[in-house]
């Protein structure tokens, strides 16, 4: 009777039942009369199916409504809905029970998961500015007890760790201030103020900022080839120009010294992909996944040698996220990195 419903299992049973009471009133007829009065057997077989029938149908019913009911409500806890025990005892019921306990055991084993992945990531970052921040609050630590020493009152020493100081503040002032733009971008308070905006100009005004960094490392910035034209995207100016920088700077930064870096864009009909290309040492497939994760970094010593807040990439992302745009990166160890994003035509 597998997979029978309760309505079923109880015409079976009383079928049987009703079979066997029928069965004795023949041999009882048998023995004190030596005859059968079919019509009298046939009576006690309709009334006796009936009347089993319904008490075998009342009595599943209940049992197996109530020990479903249990169930539902172990596993709803406090949210069971007013529906949730409606029971069709025309169908399957245990077979129904049993897909329904075995997605909701699936449900909770995903969430679980899904909670487990963002205690983790919660720890990590948690950790992580815990990391970022205690090197300038240690330095400062340093530098100000050395002048409480006695380095004040020393023209040598006063000066030279006031500016460490400072400088130590600095970087504190713009971890605080990409972890309050990530949160806001988060959240979704943060506006865009989408505008035509002419690429080339505001690449070469990105490029033109960082010339001292890309001297410093005799590293050519320039354009895969003459843009005589503007090329026109709908986009925040000021979130692109901080996407382009990001890019130009790491690109000078972890690129190899007499390098290249390089800014194309292509034509993709309704969106314009904007690429920044480097020569460096590349990026190792196992890092790529997690690239655009919050302080994530691939060389976690010279990253923090080369300054930044590790918060840079995870920027980006967000904001071409709120542009609804794509954010990519491929690289090649050896060969160097292309970071790309697409922006929408004006």
């Amino acid at each position: 009777m597998t997979g029978s419903s309760p309505r079923d299992i109880a015409l079976f049973t009383a079928l049987i039942s009703s079979l066997a009471v029928a069965v004795i009133v023949c041999g009882v007829s048998l023995i004190f009369r030596g005859t059968v009065n079919w019509i009298e057997t046939g009576f006690v077989f309709v009334l006796s199916f009936l009347v089993a029938w319904l008490i075998y149908y009342k009595a599943l019913q209940r049992f197996i409504y109530d020990k479903i009911k249990l169930i539902f409500r172990n596993m709803h806890a406090m949210r069971v809905e007013r529906d949730a025990f409606k029971l069709d005892m025309n169908k399957d019921v245990l077979g129904d029970v049993n897909k329904k306990v075995v997605n909701w055991a699936e449900d909770r084993m995903a969430e679980i998961k899904d909670l487990r992945e963002k205690e983790n990531f919660r720890k990590e970052f948690i950790g992580n500015v815990a990391h970022e921040l205690k090197t300038p609050i240690f330095s400062i630590q340093g530098y100000i007890l050395t002048l409480l020493e006695g380095a004040l009152e020393d023209p040598n020493f006063n000066r030279k760790f006031l500016k460490k100081a400072a400088k130590s503040v600095e970087r504190m002032t713009m971890i605080v201030e990409d972890l309050d733009t990530i949160t806001r971008f988060e959240s979704g308070t943060m506006s865009l103020d989408l505008e035509k905006t002419d690429l080339t100009e505001l690449t070469r005004e990105v490029m033109e900022s960082r010339d001292r960094e890309a001297e410093a490392k005799d590293i050519q910035v320039k354009f895969n080839k003459n843009y005589d034209r503007p090329v026109y995207a709908k986009a925040d100016a000021f979130r692109i120009s901080q996407v382009l920088t990001n890019l130009i700077t790491n690109a000078i930064n972890y690129g190899k010294k007499g390098g290249t870096v390089t800014v194309s864009f292509f034509d993709l009909e309704e969106q314009i992909l904007v690429e920044v290309e480097d020569d460096g040492p590349g990026i190792d497939p196992v890092h790529l996944p997690r690239l655009f994760e919050r302080f994530y970094r691939v060389d976690k010593s010279r990253s923090r040698h080369q300054g930044g807040t590790g918060l840079g990439l995870a920027i980006c992302k967000h904001i071409m996220e709120a542009h609804r745009q794509t954010f990519n990166v491929r690289s090649e160890v050896g060969k160097g990195s292309v970071f790309s994003f697409t922006l929408a035509k004006a």
